[in-house]
């Protein structure tokens, strides 16, 4: 039987998953935004692995540690497991905008790593995210590109949301408009789970 490629949903953190702090720098300041378990659930339960790809320039800035950032990671795998939800992988840029890296969105070198790591095709994707960087992103590595306004979403909207596919009010509705998508993709005669 042959092995199929997991159908994957790149997801920004900060703004997206949980609530935008200035250079989060501590577990204890990571606070998952509302809506978000309810969403991760429903795509979870659609089948779909969930992947989180992330600037995070403090590194670079000296404004954190590597150790400060795994153990935010840390805080964050632990609370979502503590909700069911598991996470195939984060995937982080630590480099600033003026450094020439591949890796900070919306250049594709989160997505290409990830790719590596979990053998999924981007193009059949999807990218859910606060600011233009992310929907940027998706477009470049050919996934769906979907705006929460969560975050700097909001900002992100009022300036044109740019390739967008969806607003969304947040990630629960952005999961809905997925479990649609997939909906309609299916032959006819079958549901979606």
């Amino acid at each position: 039987m042959p092995q199929t490629r997991p159908r994957v949903v790149l997801l920004d953190r900060d703004g997206t998953l949980n609530e935008e702090v200035h250079y989060l720098a501590r577990p204890d300041q990571l606070v998952l935004i509302p809506g978000a378990v309810a969403g991760l659930r429903r795509l979870r339960d659609l089948g779909l692995t969930l992947v989180v790809v992330t600037n995070q320039s403090g590194l670079e800035r000296g404004y954190f540690s590597n150790a400060d950032l795994e153990a935010i990671h840390r805080r964050l795998i632990d609370m979502l497991a503590a909700e069911g939800i598991v996470l195939a992988g984060i995937f982080v840029c630590p480099h600033g905008p003026d450094s020439d890296c591949e890796c900070r969105k919306p250049k594709p070198g989160l997505v290409d790593a990830a790719r590596h790591a979990l053998g999924f095709d981007p193009a059949e994707a999807f990218m859910i995210g606060d600011k233009q960087s992310d929907l940027d992103l998706g477009l470049a590595v050919g996934a769906l590109p979907i705006l929460v306004r969560t975050g700097y979403g909001l900002e992100t909207e009022s300036a044109g949301a740019a390739g967008a596919a969806f607003v969304a009010s947040d990630l629960l509705q952005a999961s809905a408009f997925i479990a649609g998508r997939l909906e309609r993709e299916k032959p006819r005669g079958t549901a979606a789970p």
